[in-house]
């Protein structure tokens, strides 16, 4: 999803959200929280891969990789702290430093590319790290990782997102979304 300085007032108003940036009303009443159709900002990490473009300005712009200790190296302003940042929240970071005596009213976009990989472990045929996609479902990151073990409990799941110290359990419905950086564990039933 392109996003502009100037365009879009804030990210997921006035364009299709991501997967990621969706928080659905089953997803909120399943963490415990009051259900609601509120759109919550995706927040950059680690590994994510973005476009950013500097209109008029091509040796300004490129693609660039959030580094391992949260930074985003651009030319001519250097590095920049984006983990945990939203995609809005960068893009003015960007403008600003840009329009600090480097260029005047500059305009400034940014494309997520690749998103952070998700984990999956425990009780399913291929544990591990796979790339993350739009949408994404915690059934859907089961049938990646080549569905359930004849062990697996297929009622709840445990989900550590990125940024957070402790898993969670949530009951595992066909619109429990996986968000970059999750790790999902699936556990075993007990007959």
């Amino acid at each position: 999803m392109l996003l502009g300085l100037g365009a879009v007032p804030a990210f997921g108003q006035g364009t299709t959200a991501s997967a990621p940036a969706q928080a659905t009303a089953a997803g909120i009443a399943s963490q415990g929280g009051v259900a609601s159709n509120a759109v919550v900002a995706y927040r950059f990490g680690v590994a994510d891969k973005v476009r950013v473009t500097v209109f008029n300005e091509p040796t300004l712009s490129g693609e660039f990789t959030v580094s391992s200790n949260g930074m985003l190296s651009l030319p001519l302003i250097g590095d920049l702290a984006v983990q945990g940042k939203t995609t809005q929240e960068v893009i003015t970071l960007i403008t600003t430093s840009l329009a600090d005596g480097y260029l005047r009213d500059p305009r400034v976009s940014i494309d997520v590319l690749t998103y952070r990989p998700f984990f999956i472990l425990g009780e399913v045929s291929k544990p591990g790290e796979y790339p993350y996609s739009n949408g994404l479902t915690v059934m859907n990151a089961v049938a990646t990782a080549s569905g359930y073990t004849y062990r697996a409990n297929k009622k709840k799941v445990f989900i550590k997102r990125a940024g957070e110290t402790e898993e969670k359990r949530f009951d595992l419905t066909p619109g429990l979304e996986v968000q970059p950086g999750d790790t999902i564990r699936i556990g075993e039933r007990y007959f």
